[in-house]
Formats: structure tokens, C-alpha cells, sequence
């Protein structure tokens, strides 16, 4: 038999849901949601219903086979990025989110995993920014790259009439140093660790590994060894430091994937970047408890809110560059 805790806990779940839901509906009310696709790849428009003509976000998503909305099958069903759209939507802002390519509508933009390099990226990057620019209800626009598509943004900012650029726990270093962080932190046995830092020191060194263990296939498989050779030299703060373009750096304080010395990268390389720290927020933007347990749990929460500090910075961020 179930307890009465245990009832009473999953009425109170089924009644947050159902206001969370009612809320949902309300706020899309006031939001315009419209397909969009360029050369292959897939996406949605998003717009306040009523307003003509303003300022546009560009959402670019971060690593692996991350689709519009944030989610990916690795377990992570979050929705951030459809919160974020329709968060700047409900302060009247438009936003585009796509598919990344070889995911979901952009899927027949990638036939083979091993042809995958980082500047496919940062072209898909550059073409929406400069279809977005093109439409006539945008009077400026703002790129906003979270975790690795932070580095995607930075690279994208110079080849499109950017007006601005905003960076949600996105990457400072190159990326083979915080991978080995991430595999020194995690809790795998101590066998996989050290095969999975052989294998990160000699993809760095320019080297191809064929026999990759199981457990590491879904990191390091030799189809997409390619990519990571393509993105393992890149040093996010020192490509940042060439920009001009205002930045927005946001810091999750909860942050599991990317720390504290990405985010000190980043803002030694423009000390005159707009600060922003969400102390209670983890890597995909949500306020969590401290504990790892209720940190992991959130990625598959499709209805635990955005940080409620995220949006306001935004806003004076994007209004202030991209009137």
C-alpha cells in the first residue's frame, strides 16, 4: 500500500502541474510560435503577439544532439530553450531556437557522423543570425549561446550584423581542459577514468584512438573523434577577446559541467562585460538546492521554471544594445 505521504505528495505534484499547465496556456497566449527552416536546417520563430516590429534573440544550443527546445536523448527533457524563447517573448522579444544539424527537422542536414566538424556549427550559427536580420519585424539582433554554444556564438558574432552577445554558462577554456575536469569529478569507476584521460591526452595531441571501450563509446567513438579534433584547439576567452560586441556573461552558481574558472576565463578576457550570477542556478538554467541529487533531477523536469533572475537581465541587456 501506498503511504499517506506518498498520496499526498502525488496530489500535490498532479495539482502543481496542473497550475503550472494553466500558466503555461495563459503566458502562450500572448506568443506567436512559427516554423522556420533555412538550407536544411529546422527551427521555430518565436514572437510577442503584440507587437509589430523589435529587437531578436539567436538561441544556440549547447553540446551533442541538442534539439530547439533543450532536450536531447540522453535523458535531458528540460524544455530551457522554449522557456527562454517564451520568456523574451513575454517581455516583447522575438527569438529564434533550431535543431542543431543531424537532429530532429535539421537531421538530413548531417548523413555522416565522422564528416561533423565545430565551423558546420558556427555556419549554421551565422545563416540563421543572418536570415533573422533579414526579416522586417527585427530591428536588431542578439546572439545567446549556452554551454558549448557559447564558443558557437563567439565564432558566429563576426559574420552577421550582431548587435549584441549574451553567454549562459558557456564554455572558457578550451574544451579538453573542462573535460578533464568533468572526468576527474565524475563518479565512474576508476578504470574508465583512466582510459577516458588516455584517450582525451591523445585526441589533444592530434592522435586518432580506434579501440574505445563501451562505457566511453558515447564521448569518444571514432565517429566523432573528427568533431573533437575540430573543436579541442579552440580557446573560447582568447576568441572572445577579439570581439567588440557588448557581452552578457551569466554564471550558474550550481553549475555541475562548467565551473568557476570558465566563467573567470571569460570575463579576464572582457573586463568590460556585463556581469550576471545566478547563485542557485545549475548548467541549464534552473534554480535547484544544493544537493547533486535535486541538480540532476531538473534536467528532466519540464516544468521547473528558468532562475526568475534570468529574464530581467536579459530584457535590460538586449534593450540597451538592440533597441
Amino acid at each position: 500500500m501506498r503511504t499517506r505521504r506518498a498520496i499526498l505528495a502525488s496530489a500535490s505534484g498532479v495539482a502543481l502541474g496542473a497550475v503550472l499547465g494553466r500558466f503555461a496556456e495563459a503566458q502562450e497566449k500572448n506568443v506567436i510560435e512559427q516554423p522556420w527552416s533555412l538550407e536544411g536546417l529546422a527551427g521555430t520563430y518565436t514572437a510577442p503577439r503584440e507587437q509589430t516590429r523589435g529587437p531578436a534573440v539567436l538561441i544556440i544550443a549547447g553540446s551533442g544532439p541538442t534539439d530547439r527546445d533543450g532536450n536531447n536523448p540522453g535523458g535531458i527533457r528540460a524544455d530551457t530553450y522554449r522557456m527562454l524563447a517564451h520568456a523574451l517573448a513575454a517581455g516583447g522579444l522575438r527569438s529564434l531556437r533550431y535543431d542543431k544539424r543531424g537532429i530532429g527537422g535539421s537531421q538530413a542536414k548531417m548523413t555522416r557522423e565522422e564528416d561533423l566538424r565545430f565551423d558546420h556549427y558556427v555556419d549554421d550559427a551565422a545563416a540563421a543570425a543572418r536570415d533573422l536580420v533579414g526579416r522586417a519585424d527585427v530591428t536588431g539582433l542578439v546572439l545567446a549561446g549556452h554551454s558549448e554554444g557559447g564558443l558557437v556564438a563567439i565564432r558566429a558574432a563576426s559574420r552577421a550584423p550582431v548587435k549584441g552577445l549574451v553567454l549562459l554558462a558557456s564554455l572558457g577554456r578550451p574544451i579538453g581542459v573542462t573535460l578533464r575536469e568533468q572526468l576527474l569529478a565524475a563518479p565512474i569507476p576508476a578504470t574508465a577514468r583512466a582510459d577516458a584521460l588516455r584517450i582525451l591526452d591523445q585526441l589533444i595531441a592530434g592522435e586518432r584512438v580506434d579501440n574505445v571501450p563501451a562505457p566511453l563509446a558515447a564521448l569518444f567513438r571514432p565517429s566523432v573523434q573528427p568533431y573533437l579534433a575540430s573543436v579541442l584547439p579552440l580557446d573560447p576567452a582568447a576568441e572572445l577577446g577579439k570581439l567588440k560586441l557588448p557581452v552578457l556573461l551569466v554564471h550558474a552558481g550550481r553549475d555541475l559541467q562548467i565551473g568557476e574558472a570558465d566563467f573567470a576565463a571569460l570575463a579576464n578576457a572582457r573586463t568590460d562585460a556585463i556581469i550576471l550570477r545566478l547563485p542557485e542556478a545549475n548548467h541549464i538554467l534552473k534554480k535547484v538546492a544544493a544537493e547533486r541529487a535535486a541538480n540532476l533531477a531538473a534536467y528532466a523536469n519540464p516544468y521547473l521554471p528558468l532562475d526568475p533572475g534570468l529574464a530581467p537581465k536579459l530584457f535590460e541587456f538586449i534593450r540597451a544594445v538592440a533597441p
